[in-house]
């Protein structure tokens, strides 16, 4: 049973990615920060779900630190395991070895410093679909990061993929500024040709707590936010507990 499986209408989770605490931890040969200990801080707290992007270079979340989580997660049968990254490199050996919740496949070069752009289809289908179809028979929800393309939805649900998520770096961008409701308007349409049909809707990359209550108030839909540098760089300061209790209040207040 997928535990962050929404009713209509229901309250965006948050699922915490932890890849920052890696890439902190990488800098020196001590274990610290812990990668599980910011998992379990985070979901005392309240967060519903982890998430991780292992690059092949391993410059932040490494091999062993997907297994550790994997088995950490076992005892929060509550709490969702995301593993996103490009299903062309390294990301479907983690797939067909801990089978998490969700995969998230993305289309990053491997020296890509970070995601800056979704799938474009039909171009990528022919590789994506035996991919989504080998993690789904495995009993694995598939996600597709996907650009505000409201065109590009019917072929995602083509491919058979369970849901988008939407790369939300050009709403963060232009957040504050007057293209803020004009760039707004392009991702409440990819969400309603989403839905229009049958997909999921997860949306990451950039969202604070600044910008996430306004994009959750006008983008219908979205089950789950992915989000890790602004989260991570909250929590030094706030620390992780409070920071996520800060983020869940931010969520709510789009509901209210």
């Amino acid at each position: 049973m997928n535990p962050l499986a929404h009713a209509a209408g229901a309250r965006c989770a948050l699922s915490v990615n932890v890849n920052k605490v890696a890439l902190l931890r990488n800098t020196r040969h001590l274990g610290i920060p812990s990668v599980l200990r910011a998992a379990e801080h985070c979901l005392l707290a309240g967060a519903q779900g982890i998430t991780v992007h292992p690059r092949p270079d391993a410059r932040h979340i490494r091999s062993g630190d997907v297994d550790d989580l994997a088995a950490f997660l076992k005892d929060w049968p509550q709490a969702e395991f995301n593993i996103e990254g490009n299903p062309t490199q390294n990301l479907m050996d983690f797939v067909r070895r801990h089978r998490p919740h969700q995969v998230t496949f993305v289309p990053d070069a491997e020296d890509q410093f970070t995601s800056d752009h979704g799938w474009t289809l039909p171009q990528d289908a022919d590789r994506l679909k035996p991919l989504i179809r080998e993690a789904q028979d495995l009993g694995v929800r598939v996600s597709l990061f996907m650009d505000p393309t409201p065109s590009a939805m019917a072929a995602v649900a083509e491919l058979g993929a369970d849901r988008i998520e939407l790369y939300t770096e050009t709403f963060a961008s232009a957040f504050g500024t007057p293209r803020q409701d004009e760039v707004l308007a392009g991702f409440t349409a990819t969400a309603e040709a989403a839905l229009k049909v049958g997909l999921g809707i997860n949306a990451g990359h950039d969202l604070n707590r600044d910008n996430l209550s306004v994009f959750l108030r006008h983008v219908p839909g979205v089950l789950e936010a992915s989000i890790g540098h602004a989260l991570i760089a909250d929590a030094l300061e706030l620390g992780y507990a409070e920071t996520v209790r800060s983020y869940l209040r931010v969520i709510a207040t789009a509901y209210t």
